[in-house]
């Protein structure tokens, strides 16, 4: 039996006071927002989780990066962490920004369309939880900043639809595996308006080999090329970038994505205001779509609708490899270990992802022998081995994975504990 309207109003102003921040896994500080769901013509039919990670010592938050999971119940679930995973902060701390994970309470069997459109309700609840994070988090600046947006499946399905809606606060999108396009050129849904600003902001598409060539999955990925080229043939800053190993997991996809936007967000956030700074596609790079050799786009003469952007020369030897490989590496070491502390025979510390790969692994040593390790044994369901261990939707599996060591057998005479963090290609920290 549906509930009364008038409940469902008064849990929604209920929920609207339901932000409050939760103990930090990492240094930064968690809010946590619940929105009931809506029988309100225009609004959303389903609740909806948002969960924010802030940086510890920004003065000025300089703009959200949103990790938006895909359909069904799974992956609506597996996007309760995405606020948590260590990597993604790396990102955002970079840059000062916030990192916003949604988790929409969508079960199987629901019309996912009724949240990953976001004209049936689901970019008003966007823009009312910033609103609402500005004020709880003390932070005013977040309801006005631009945005970074990562979407899987139906989140970038989401993602292509806030980009013509709002295409002045996007300052790039990562889309994996999805857009909204083949859809509304079959006329499935309303068609949105197109206007010029929505071909000045820089997105990468990135899908698996092995989807393209199912049938479930390989229509949209056709759509998804369709849109590429309808995007490049007006001159837009488009990248494209096959995965060679995966299906429609993200695989290691994130070690492509967070350099791309990284890139993006060092061109195009201002020092100060909310103005993105236009993006110069004549002094990125490009190639052929599938191909790894890329040019100045000086230099460039194949055709502009098959050709794929790079807003830079790093970005093309990454972007190469990936093709290749479907994984980038890593040359440098990830950083120490800090704020190591022991305590009746448990051992704590903090660590930073290493912006390049991630962290693998933690190494206990106690008298400068080894230990143990954390986690024993490294696990790869759906990429590299990590730390945090990922789900299919490139966030953090549950339970979270916690900074603690409990010494089996403490040595009376134990001089020194020390943690040694090892980024997902092996590489050890001092």
């Amino acid at each position: 039996m549906p509930l009364p309207a008038a409940m469902i109003e008064a849990m929604r102003l209920l929920a609207a006071l339901f932000l409050f921040p939760i103990l930090a896994q990492a240094a930064g500080s968690y809010f946590t927002l619940e929105y009931p769901p809506s029988e309100k013509p225009g609004e959303l039919i389903y609740g909806v989780t948002y969960i924010l990670w802030v940086p510890d010592e920004v003065k000025e938050i300089r703009g959200v990066i949103v990790h938006q999971h895909g359909c069904g119940a799974g992956a609506c679930k597996n996007g309760e962490t995405a606020a948590y995973d260590l990597h993604w902060q790396a990102l955002a701390e970079k840059h000062g920004c916030a990192l916003l994970g949604p988790s929409f309470h969508q079960e199987d069997g629901d019309d996912c369309r009724k949240w990953c459109d976001p004209r049936n309700g689901s970019e008003k609840a966007f823009l009312r939880c910033l609103e609402d994070f500005a004020v709880q988090s003390k932070h005013p600046e977040i309801s006005q900043v631009p945005w970074a947006l990562w979407g899987h499946s139906g989140g970038a399905f989401w993602s292509s639809l806030m980009l013509t809606l709002h295409p002045e606060r996007i300052a790039a999108i990562w889309f994996r595996s999805g857009s909204a396009y083949y859809v509304w050129e079959k006329g499935d849904i309303p068609r949105p308006t197109l206007t010029d600003a929505v071909y000045q902001v820089p997105f990468c598409f990135n899908g698996g080999l092995k989807e393209e060539q199912d049938k479930r999955h390989g229509p949209a990925r056709v759509g998804d090329r369709a849109m590429f080229a309808a995007w490049r043939a007006k001159g837009a800053p488009a990248g494209f970038a096959r995965d060679p190993r995966t299906g429609h997991e993200c695989g290691d996809s994130r070690y492509l994505a967070i350099p791309f936007l990284d890139a993006c967000l060092e061109m195009r956030l201002p020092e100060t205001g909310v103005v993105l700074k236009p993006v110069d596609v004549s002094q990125g790079w490009l190639s052929e779509m599938d191909s790894e050799v890329a040019v100045a786009a000086g230099r460039y003469e194949g055709a502009k609708e098959s050709s794929a952007w790079m807003p830079n020369q790093e970005l093309v030897k990454a972007r190469a490899e990936y093709l290749k490989t479907g994984t980038v590496g890593d040359t440098t070491p990830p950083p120490a270990a800090t704020n190591v502390t022991f305590d009746k025979g448990v051992l704590t510390w903090d660590a930073k992802a290493d912006f390049e790969s991630g962290i693998q692994q933690f190494i206990i040593l106690r008298n400068g022998e080894e230990i143990g390790r954390v986690p024993e044994k490294g696990v790869a369901k759906f990429g590299r081995a990590l730390f945090q261990r990922m789900t299919h939707g490139d966030t953090p599996e549950k339970p979270l994975a916690e900074m603690m060591f409990t010494d089996p057998a403490p040595a009376a005479d134990a001089k020194a504990y020390q943690v040694i963090s090892v980024n997902s290609v092996g590489l050890r920290s001092e």
